[in-house]
């Protein structure tokens, strides 16, 4: 039942990306790997640079059927956030507080409720742990130097150790780790408040599927293969801002029609006894009433334009600036 009510709700945000904006993703891929794409639960290791990065990540999820039983893993902030927020811890995403020693014994645990999870899905994580920023990235850069790790142009320095309980608590259960890496034709900014302005946005991602039997089991060497990874995924976005294209097949996988059904359903059963309240409301020719309707409504706009600013990148946490230095540990 979780699945399907939270599958509802991800299909109207879904449904603001591919038929109110009409932004289309195109997929690089190894044509061989991408029958398997929806029919094996599988770990994604998702770039974290852009504003709707994680509604690419949902859109994708959507196309090959597993939106509704996809998890992510979170910071515990983001429980708290209306509806969405809500939605979630309903639905066993795993939160983390992105303190380890905290995050240590409750991530396991939410974790090892995903290995007998009834449906196929998409294990979201960023491992570089908060969005890509200039400042972010400097510092990342300084602790990058100290340990002795090769400098990255395009991303943050990853953690590993979340990554590496990940993987550890899902093996035999999760197939694959998806390596995805996100970017934007002709150097788009995307945002959500440009998507819900219907701004059309045009996305590429670079797919690639790792068998989790190549990813080693001691968490010292699981540690050097995700920073190996995270050196890959650099090449691959210099190879994309000087070529405009990313390696392998392009492919676009069908939109399906589910999330255009599901909005015109809920849009058919509480749109016109919505707006026939507002009539009634406002025929009554009460002041008290008409200001009540006022103040609903802006309330409702405050409260939408906060959780959009919860994507905004200017307005992000200050994980990983200057005052986190120190905690920037594996």
């Amino acid at each position: 039942m979780n699945l399907c009510l939270s599958l509802w709700l991800f299909a109207e945000l879904v449904l603001l990306l591919e038929w109110w904006s009409g932004t289309e993703c195109v997929i690089y891929t190894d044509p061989q790997a991408y029958p398997k794409y929806g029919k094996e639960n599988a770990i994604v290791v998702l770039n974290h640079k852009f504003e709707i990065d994680f509604l690419c990540g949902w859109s994708l999820a959507e196309r090959f059927g597993v939106l509704g039983g996809s998890k992510v893993l979170a910071k515990k902030e983001l429980a708290y956030v209306p509806i969405i927020g809500w939605m979630w811890y309903f639905t066993e995403m795993v939160f983390c507080t992105r303190k380890w020693e905290q995050d240590r014994k409750t991530v396991s645990k939410s974790l090892l409720h995903l290995r007998d999870y009834p449906e196929k899905y998409f294990f979201l994580i960023h491992c570089e742990g908060t969005r890509f920023t200039e400042k972010k990235h400097q510092i990342s850069m300084q602790v990058a130097q100290a340990k002795g790790l090769p400098s990255l142009k395009h991303h943050l320095l990853p953690r590993t150790k979340g990554f590496a309980v990940t993987v550890r608590s899902l093996r035999n259960v999760v197939s694959a780790v998806y390596d995805c890496t996100l970017n934007f034709r002709n150097n788009e900014n995307p945002t959500l408040l440009g998507v819900l302005n219907g701004k059309k946005y045009h996305a590429d991602l670079y797919v690639r599927r790792i068998p989790l039997e190549e990813v080693p089991e001691d968490e010292a060497e699981c540690s050097a293969w995700l920073h190996k990874l995270y050196q890959e995924k650099d090449a691959f976005q210099e190879e994309y801002a000087r070529t405009g294209t990313f390696p392998e097949t392009p492919m676009v996988p069908p939109r399906r029609p589910w999330t255009l059904v599901n909005w015109l359903f809920w849009a058919s059963l509480l749109l016109y006894p919505f707006f026939r309240f507002l009539v009634n409301m406002v025929s009554s020719g009460s002041s008290l009433t008409l200001a009540g309707v006022i103040l609903l409504f802006f309330v409702a706009s405050m409260g939408v334009r906060w959780m959009i600013g919860v994507t905004e990148i200017d307005k992000g946490s200050a994980y990983g600036n200057m005052d986190n230095k120190q905690k920037h540990s594996d």
